[in-house]
């Protein structure tokens, strides 16, 4: 039987509360289970695909629906890699332990979270202090920081996501969100509502925001200085402010398919899909 690989992109999944890319091969004995990151999993499904064409043996199955899901999946022993655009919480690894999980972090690439509004705001530039006043509540309202009169739409990553905690942690403060920020199930549907809505801001991982350049705004951030967007070169230096390092983790040190999958992704032809999907390569 001829070997059948099937892509599935998930597009935007408005009633759904998972992002899911499926990449399989049909017929093969090994499997590799991929869980977690919405932000990563179109960069994983395009690694399971490059990899699956050199490795003939081995299914890669790459489940996205955000860092938490991955992580509590690799803790209760249904999926070989966990996918986080977060750090593992120290309750996470204690809950480990006690299952009998050693998670061990593997770095894998590098993002940027992009801040993006419709093209149809005026907005040139935005800063953290303005971010932080929107997210928690303080400012409703676009001419508050010099944009138009119109009532901003908040939209954020529900809670199980990576991007949600890092964002409340570094931008926010650890700051609750405001209760009018609208939580959204996937990534690709921030994109989908920012490109509709004249009125609204969302963050994403840079990946998703230069996939959908021709349909909204990214906009360069202020902290200490000059307004600076993610690029490459200001993610890798830390000049963006909001940057982060995407991880793997997998129960104690990969063997086998896993650290050959792994392996893969960190090599040069990883690394350069790691670019082609529009974030930082680690060297």
């Amino acid at each position: 039987m001829n070997t059948k690989r099937i892509l599935t992109l998930c597009a935007t999944l408005a009633l759904s509360s998972m992002c899911t890319v499926s990449v399989f091969a049909q017929g093969k004995a090994g499997t590799v289970v991929v869980k977690g990151s919405d932000t990563m999993v179109n960069l994983s499904a395009a690694w399971a695909e490059a990899f699956m064409k050199e490795r003939s043996d081995t299914t890669v199955s790459v489940t996205g629906g955000g860092s938490g899901v991955g992580i509590a999946a690799l803790l209760g022993g249904t999926a070989d890699i966990c996918n986080s655009s977060r750090d593992m919480q120290p309750k996470e690894k204690k809950q480990g332990a006690e299952n009998g999980v050693s998670p061990v972090e593997t770095n894998v690439a590098l993002d940027g979270i992009a801040l993006v509004v419709n093209p149809a705001n005026p907005l040139t530039e935005i800063s953290v202090e303005q971010l932080m006043k929107i997210y928690t509540g303080k400012v409703s309202n676009w001419k508050e920081i010099n944009g138009q009169d119109a009532k901003i739409l908040i939209l954020s990553r529900e809670t199980s996501s990576g991007t949600y905690v890092f964002f409340q942690e570094h931008v926010l403060q650890k700051q609750d969100y405001s209760p009018s920020v609208r939580l959204m199930p996937a990534t690709s549907a921030i994109i989908e509502a920012v490109a509709s809505d004249k009125s609204a801001i969302g963050y994403v991982g840079l990946g998703y925001a230069v996939a959908a350049k021709d349909r909204v705004k990214l906009l360069p951030v202020k902290a200490d200085g000059a307004a600076i967007a993610p690029t490459e070169e200001s993610v890798r230096s830390g000049k963006y402010w909001i940057s982060r390092p995407l991880h793997c983790y997998t129960n104690g040190n990969p063997k086998g398919q896993v650290k050959a999958f792994l392996d893969f992704c960190l090599s040069p032809a990883g690394q350069s899909i790691v670019r082609e999907q529009g974030y930082v390569p680690l060297h």
